[in-house]
């Protein structure tokens, strides 16, 4: 499927959540079932101090990570998309999942304040090109308009 194709099921998937949880647990699965070479998919809550874990798919994860640490820590406090080639290069990384190789994390900003940050890993080195980056980016972009906050 292209990325305009997806971005339409995507929308019309995200359209018909009942409610917040349900949204991102199934923006996760979506995510997670249309992308190959993933290891971990989700999303972390800022909850007015630091990013706690919300729905996901993948391994154990951690469940607080404080702005600025890591790279979902990162992309929230410079507001900014992270694209991590090789998360063992990355000083700031924090290993949830010793199999993760690289990472892309998109800052989710509803009203201009900070909701929190999808975050996805892949168990391969450059796994995120700049056609996934921009898919991913424009996800972000529908969910916003679907997020009650």
């Amino acid at each position: 499927m292209k990325n305009r194709e997806l971005l339409e099921s995507a929308q019309a998937l995200l359209e018909s959540q009942p409610n917040q949880i349900a949204l991102l647990a199934n923006a996760s699965a979506f995510l997670n079932d249309s992308f190959d070479r993933l290891n971990w998919v989700g999303f972390y809550l800022f909850d007015g101090n630091e990013l706690t874990v919300g729905p996901f798919q993948g391994k154990v994860a951690c469940s607080n990570i404080a702005i600025g640490k890591g790279v979902c820590g990162e992309a929230a406090l410079y507001k900014k998309t992270m694209v991590v080639k090789d998360v063992l290069q990355h000083e700031n990384h924090i290993a949830c999942d010793a199999n993760s190789r690289s990472e892309v994390v998109i800052p989710i900003f509803v009203n201009n304040e900070l909701f929190g940050v999808l975050d996805v890993d892949s168990p391969v080195t450059n796994r995120f090109d700049q056609g996934i980056v921009e898919f991913f980016e424009q996800f972000v972009g529908l969910l916003v308009k679907t997020i009650d906050f």
